[in-house]
């Protein structure tokens, strides 16, 4: 995933009757306020309109005109409020803007012992009229945690960030094209998945056979300069120690065929059919391979789950750092807000405290342990914990998901794969409530705090059904 520096376009609103001093110096501090959190902004200048504000429909265009002008650098919208600000303007320059971003509403709060004409703000009030406006133009919006908050606080500045991470998800769903690598393993009815939905969001499925993945691979030679390189990656990636070269081979051949169809095909993300053609007749689990996708936040998930690796995209866009892909797999004793959450496994790197590459103990039983290399495993390390899940629910034509947040434990447990326990505040209300909606037992996990963003982007902003798990809620 491409690192790029976050742009916001700022609307500074302005009410004439108002103090103007108070939107030539909100203006300066909002500026600063981006700077300091390492985003650039788009605004307009004190000679193109009064103090750089938006007040008139002459300066709404103004502003739109510059909007445009950037659009392509311009990830998300701060409507600025040092006083009450004219919601008119506000709303007409991003209705003329046409963006299609996330917009944050911020209000800069009264000093109570400067209440005089000369000093008011009423920006406390004028946020409800521009939300009212926005809300009559049908251009969604976000709210700072507090009501009214100065944009040199570290209040703000959370804000900020949590604001960024909106964006990202919302900006990296958009056209976003998801790799359908295999098909579902018969077995599977679970993660059945409407791509016709996945549409509607302008998300894309691209298609890729098994035997189109092994015919490329029975073209390359081992010395394949591609191959080769793909072979030392993985030997630098993780632990093989006791793992055949000839598997290490057919890993590195399957890695180079996936990565040079996603750069061919545009997509980003993947989903793949990890058992049992692969094992069958290919002789690896491509486990590794997802695992170090997933780990360059290129997330992979198994058993064709394209909505579960859209899930894990979510979490990544938020935090940008790597999601794994789990089952909700097992109780942890007698603790009814503990759970052990397992795959067997290709998580990535990120999330152990120590790995190896080993072999696919559940298959192996199946299709001998030859044809099984290429797991990676190891205990899950402890840290705070966001979690995901969407699915297309077909019968009523929604998209819809839950979010939370809990723990990966340091509790002891002695198992194989890859292997953590979680600690979930009223998990069993989680429980019952993934089960009364019939969702997948996969889940995508995230060592961050970044719900709050998920549920965001995902309700407000792309219009699904999204349900937020919190303690009392």
């Amino acid at each position: 995933m491409p690192e790029k520096k976050m742009t916001m376009g700022i609307i500074i609103g302005n009410r004439g009757f108002f103090p103007d001093q108070l939107a030539k110096s909100g203006r300066e501090e909002m500026i600063q306020a981006l700077a300091k959190a390492g985003i650039d902004s788009v605004v307009l200048g004190p000679e193109e309109s009064k103090h750089g504000a938006v007040e008139t429909h002459e300066e709404a265009k103004r502003c739109a005109a510059l909007f445009r002008k950037n659009q392509q650098r311009i990830d998300g919208v701060i409507v600025s409020l040092p006083n009450f600000g004219d919601e008119r303007a506000i709303a007409d320059t991003l209705r003329l803007a046409h963006l299609n971003v996330p917009v944050l509403i911020q209000a800069t709060p009264d000093d109570a012992a400067k209440m005089t004409i000369a000093f008011r703000r009423d920006s406390f009030c004028g946020k409800m009229s521009a939300c009212n406006n926005l809300r009559q133009y049908r251009i969604p919006y976000s709210l700072t945690r507090l009501h009214t908050v100065r944009p040199d606080t570290q209040d703000f500045q959370n804000d900020l960030a949590w604001f960024a991470a909106v964006c990202r998800i919302v900006n990296g769903f958009r056209n976003l094209r998801i790799g359908s690598i295999g098909a579902r393993p018969t077995a599977f009815n679970t993660v059945r998945y409407s791509e016709k939905l996945l549409e509607s969001s302008g998300i894309s499925t691209e298609t890729l056979d098994l035997s189109e993945v092994f015919g490329r691979i029975a073209r390359l030679k081992d010395d394949d300069a591609g191959v080769q390189g793909k072979l030392s990656e993985i030997r630098k990636y993780v632990t093989t120690g006791g793992v055949p070269d000839t598997a290490l081979i057919k890993m590195a051949k399957l890695g180079y065929v996936i990565d040079q169809w996603m750069k061919q095909t545009d997509v980003q993300i993947t989903a793949v059919q990890c058992w049992t053609s692969m094992e069958e007749y290919f002789g690896v689990v491509p486990c590794t391979i997802m695992s170090m996708m997933s780990n360059k936040l290129l997330p992979a998930a198994c058993e064709v789950d394209v909505c579960g690796t859209l899930s894990m995209h979510a979490l990544a866009l938020a935090s940008e750092t790597p999601s794994a892909l789990l089952d909700w797999n097992n109780n942890y004793g007698d603790d009814p807000d503990k759970a052990v959450c397992f795959h067997c496994s290709n998580l990535p790197k990120h999330f152990f405290q120590d790995v190896r590459m080993d072999y696919q103990e559940i298959i192996a039983g199946t299709v001998g342990k030859d044809n099984t290399f290429g797991t990676v495993v190891g205990r899950v390390k402890p840290g705070a914990m966001s979690y995901a899940r969407f699915s297309t629910d077909d019968t009523a034509g929604v998209i819809r998901g839950y979010v939370g947040e809990g723990n990966f434990t340091s509790d002891s447990l002695n198992t194989f794969g890859g292997v953590g326990v979680v600690q979930i505040p009223e998990l069993q209300k989680l429980l019952h409530y993934i089960c009364e909606n019939g969702f997948e037992h996969h889940v995508a996990a995230n060592f961050s705090t970044t719900a709050a963003a998920v549920h965001e982007a995902a309700a407000r902003y792309l219009g699904w059904q999204m349900y937020w798990h919190r303690i009392g809620c």
